[in-house]
């Protein structure tokens, strides 16, 4: 800092008596009002800060008001600056008028908090990790912003399609494909964007016939997509925008590889966004989302990985098979329909299904053996209400959105807590409350650690029997299984 010279320095100083300020009537008047107007402003400004955020306009928001609406919904935001959420349909005008439509079609009245948040980071073509339990919107968070960029691409024709997808949706399993294949068209279709799925147990013929045309928009299951790609089916030479939604789901059924894969046969020679979607952040994942994520921005709502606070979480010490049976019949005659039971085998799965017919239930069952046709039949009978209870593997354990059940059992246990976790979500979705209870065994020692943890986080009674059990006492050494989840039977590609 540069001192002043003194022998330069001018003095300005003079008598508090020479003040004639207060002599002159219209320059005291009109200090004085400046002064009160001053203070009357700081006081409003301060009444202002103070309310609430719900009070104010978008456009009066605060950073501090933007820090206490995503405190209100439980979001989360790591990766540096980003936008700001969206406070609601009505007030943004980020969205195209063809999202609106489709959103008033739809008759969606708010955004979840995943969308909030997500939604504006992805129209910004930030690579995203987005973390969030299940039923919580995260579909309409990617394919809301991918629809709104591709809209930006030229459009697509005969000649344009020859180079494949702008954008590519990856899932772990065929139901979810199919529903996402549906959901996306609501959107996709206000733009005359085509979407399409592609996955294992359809003819690979009849599905190369359906996509010779092109398609805006590819959803596909891993497994299939590379033998699309293997098989010169499928290009990706102008894929824009990539997903992997259910990235933990992919982990559990060995497509780790498949993804890696995948993402490393992109073309270089594009500007590409990357989005991420998972309920758990495993290892794995995380790995996936360094590699091929650039100046990520992660969102987490809720409490990820662990099961919503509105589920109340019932474990039941069970010593036998019979006794199985006979606490299912009990839960079922006492529930509400729809129930969802819960099988490892599908071998089992069969033969809870025939029981809880006999015993008088409306019930059918969904697992891998059966046929694409049988499966989709079956689910769509237990949505339309003409099953009451449906007997499935972990097929149905995650993003198939089935709205009401009241009641998920899981009869035998999953071996890991994501799959248990995704299970339980069946229930308790959209802001309902829900319920699930658990057979344990002494067999279900893989699991009970972290099952006792979940437990009391979320404020659910601990059974005796599991609290003093050596398993629940220590985490058990996780070693790489060559086997999917709920208990190694079940790869649903």
């Amino acid at each position: 800092m540069q001192r002043t010279n003194e022998k330069t320095k001018i003095s300005f100083e003079w008598d508090e008596k020479d003040d004639t300020t207060d002599k002159n009537s219209i320059i005291s008047s009109s200090h004085s009002t400046v002064k009160n107007n001053q203070k009357k402003k700081i006081r409003k400004d301060k009444i202002e800060d103070e309310r609430n955020w719900t009070e104010k306009s978008v456009n009066e928001m605060t950073d501090r008001d933007w820090r206490i609406f995503r405190e209100d919904f439980d979001i989360v935001v790591k990766g540096g600056r980003v936008p700001p959420p969206l406070r609601s349909w009505d007030e943004t005008t980020l969205l195209p008028l063809e999202i609106i439509n489709a959103i008033t079609d739809l008759k969606f009245k708010e955004p979840t908090a995943v969308q909030k948040q997500c939604i504006p980071i992805a129209m910004n073509g930030i690579d995203l990790v987005g973390l969030a339990e299940t039923g919580s919107g995260k579909t309409a968070s990617y394919i809301i912003p991918m629809c709104c960029q591709i809209a930006k691409l030229p459009r697509m024709n005969d000649e344009i399609a020859k180079d494949g997808p702008y954008g590519l949706i990856l899932v772990p399993t065929r139901e979810l494909a199919e529903q996402i294949e549906r959901e996306a068209t609501k959107y996709a279709r206000q733009f005359e964007f085509r979407v399409q799925a592609i996955i294992g147990g359809v003819s690979i013929e009849k599905q190369s016939r359906l996509i010779r045309g092109g398609c805006e928009i590819l959803v596909a299951t891993p497994g299939r997509l590379i033998d699309c790609l293997n098989n010169s089916i499928v290009v990706l030479n102008q894929c824009h925008f990539i997903v992997l939604d259910e990235a933990d789901k992919m982990i559990e059924m060995n497509f780790e590889k498949d993804v890696n894969t995948i993402l490393e046969n992109m073309p270089t020679h594009i500007q590409r966004q990357t989005m991420l979607f998972s309920a758990t952040m495993p290892p794995e994942v995380e790995n996936i989302a360094m590699k091929y994520l650039k100046k990520r921005v992660t969102v987490a709502v809720g409490e990820v990985g662990r099961a919503v606070e509105r589920i109340e979480q019932e474990v039941m010490w069970i010593k036998h098979e019979n006794a199985k049976r006979d606490k299912l019949l009990e839960l079922l005659y006492d529930a509400d329909p729809p129930v969802i039971v819960f099988c490892n085998l599908k071998k089992e799965v069969d033969a809870i299904a025939k029981f809880v017919s006999n015993a008088g239930f409306r019930s059918t069952s969904i697992h891998g053996n059966k046929s694409q046709e049988a499966r989709n039949s079956a689910l769509e009978a237990f949505k339309s209400g003409k099953f009451d209870v449906i007997v499935a593997t972990d097929v149905l354990g995650r993003g198939i959105d089935i709205s009401g059940v009241t009641l998920v059992v899981n009869y035998s246990l999953p071996k890991t807590i994501s799959a248990y976790t995704h299970r339980i979500g069946r229930t308790g979705r959209a802001g309902r409350t829900g319920r699930a209870v658990s057979f344990l065994t002494k067999d279900d020692t893989e699991i009970m650690y972290d099952l006792k943890k979940m437990l009391e986080s979320t404020k659910n009674t601990v059974p005796e029997e599991l609290a003093q059990h050596p398993s629940a006492a220590q985490k058990p050494d996780k070693k790489k299984s060559d086997q999917p989840i709920g208990g190694g039977q079940e790869s649903e590609e």
